[in-house]
């Protein structure tokens, strides 16, 4: 896997609250931001399918499979 190197800036009132998720969740801060990040983006992609009506079609396609 390759991986391009970002720099982000975060405001210093996040930082600490960052930091202690990402230490309660056994991560390291790098860790916890990916995954977040991940995350935010899966679900912009869900709510784009979910704009074009795409969402039920693909929720309710396994339903018809029943042999």
């Amino acid at each position: 896997m390759s991986v391009t190197t970002m720099t982000l800036r975060i405001p210093d009132e996040l930082a600490p609250s960052i930091k202690a998720a990402a230490s309660e969740a056994g991560l390291s801060v790098n860790a916890y931001v990916v995954r977040a990040a991940r995350r935010a983006a899966t679900l912009d992609a869900a709510h784009q399918l979910a704009a074009l009506g795409l969402g039920n079609d693909l929720a309710d396609e396994d339903e018809g499979d029943t042999l």
